[in-house]
């Protein structure tokens, strides 16, 4: 065990890093260090490693990197340890004597287990798991209705998150004094596949793309946010995902700002608050249906189209741009993946979870509870789901919200030169080299709609 800084006379503690991977605005971090020394510890844990696409993989390792970073800077390092966190948790602890280890609290369904059985392994021996915080400005669990039942919908929640309010930021601790272990493994550093490239990483990076958000952006953000040719979103949800930034500190912000854009982001925070207290509610949701008669809708099997869709290679302009853009960058634009959404379960007739399953593979913003139950909103058959009926036609979609084509001419190569690029003609496609439409969407709006018919009844 090697040690950093000045001894404490108290009893050591361990912080360890989930979904938090920041030092600024960590109450976890505070409380361990309330304790005495630190041994500030990340768990790379296969439950999560294992399943993760190159995009998570890489981004994780990044953000694992600036901490360590960080905590250099303070004399101080990140012991990362690889294996079955029930194990190497209760390992860590006891090789520093800590009497405590502090977490922010975890509400996804294998986090919320994973936790519980730690806690069960470190009482065994005498220590603490002690949670403090979360990755929300308001935990799941704690927004209910007046009969004490959680929200189905999301004004009403949201009405009900601000009302309930959140704490203020909190600053780094000062003055701490740090441990680390003698045996720990090297920060993984994945190579990405080929034409693959990500955000920066870490807290610096967060707090400075936030900042230039609020400066140059967040006023247009009500009118922009849809328009994905523009930059006009905040791109912070890579931060989030990994904690990089907590959203109080975001709200703190917003709250300075009397903008209609400010107001409209606080809304997209608490549609990402909603979603988590809907999964930690219905866990099984990750993967079922939250409206179980959808699953009774008849669906085709994957192939040939699905892969078309995977790969941007469907003949819709709108639709195969951002796939490319997710598969280029580990990034979608939001109105973008409402339309790739709709078009896999309303144009080629296949499950929401074999979308959910390839971004989360490729996101490196992936989070489960707004991934899946953004999905699940799409195909109609989430919380405040948009009607089945609701079919999003591609080219119009594409018309309205890229009505100049700079964002299908940006990332489908083929059709940056020609005169139309949302419908091109069938000679334009011939001489470009782009495919033809995988579908007629007409007919599969009709057919969806067919379907969707028989489940009613």
């Amino acid at each position: 065990m090697a040690q950093w800084g000045a001894m404490a006379s108290s009893t050591p503690a361990v912080m360890w890093f989930r979904r938090d991977l920041r030092l600024a605005d960590n109450p976890a971090l505070l409380e361990a260090a309330a304790d005495g020394d630190v041994l500030p510890l990340f768990v790379l844990d296969p439950a999560l490693w294992g399943p993760a696409g190159p995009s998570r993989r890489a981004q994780l390792g990044a953000s694992l990197r600036a901490l360590d970073a960080s905590l250099r800077q303070r004399q101080a390092s990140l012991s990362v340890v690889r294996g079955d966190p029930v194990r190497r948790v209760v390992q860590a602890a006891r090789e520093v004597g800590a009497g405590r280890v502090h977490v922010a609290a975890d509400f996804g369904p294998y986090g919320h287990r994973r936790d519980r059985a730690v806690e069960k392994a470190l009482a065994e021996h005498g220590i603490e798991l002690v949670r403090t915080g979360s990755p929300y400005a308001v935990a799941p669990g704690r927004v209910t209705n007046g009969s004490g039942d959680p929200y189905k919908v999301f004004t009403p929640f949201s009405k009900a998150w601000a009302e309930h309010g959140w704490r203020a930021p909190v600053d780094a601790p000062a003055g701490a004094s740090w441990l680390a272990l003698d045996d720990t493994t090297d920060i993984p550093d994945p190579e990405l596949p080929d034409g693959l490239e990500l955000p920066e990483a870490g807290e610096r990076a967060a707090a400075r793309r936030w900042r230039d958000f609020l400066d140059e952006r967040v006023g247009d953000y009500d009118t922009d946010r849809d328009k994905p040719g523009v930059e006009g979103t905040s791109r912070m949800s890579v931060h989030l995902k990994w904690g990089e930034i907590h959203p109080r500190t975001m709200l703190a912000d917003l709250a300075r700002s009397r903008s209609q854009g400010a107001a409209t982001y606080r809304k997209e925070l608490a549609w990402r608050e909603f979603y988590a207290d809907v999964l930690f509610h219905r866990p099984e949701t990750a993967r079922e249906y939250l409206r179980p008669e959808f699953a009774r809708m008849p669906y085709d099997e994957p192939g040939e189209q699905l892969e078309a869709w995977q790969r941007g290679r469907t003949g819709f302009p709108i639709v195969d741009a951002g796939m490319r853009q997710l598969r280029a960058t580990g990034w979608m634009h939001n109105r973008v993946r409402m339309i790739v959404a709709s078009f896999l379960v309303k144009d080629l007739h296949l499950e929401w979870q074999h979308g959910a399953r390839h971004f989360m593979h490729w996101l490196v913003d992936g989070d489960l509870a707004s991934n899946q139950h953004g999905w699940q909103w799409t195909a109609g058959c989430g919380t405040d789901a948009a009607p089945f009926f609701r079919v999003f036609n591609p080219t119009s979609q594409g018309r309205k919200f890229d009505p100049a084509g700079g964002y299908v001419r940006r990332w489908v190569e083929e059709l940056a030169g020609v005169e139309d690029p949302h419908e091109p003609d069938d000679e334009v496609r011939r001489q470009v080299g782009y495919p033809s439409p995988v579908v007629d969407h007409k007919e599969e709006r009709r057919e969806a709609l067919d379907r969707w018919e028989k489940i009613r009844a």
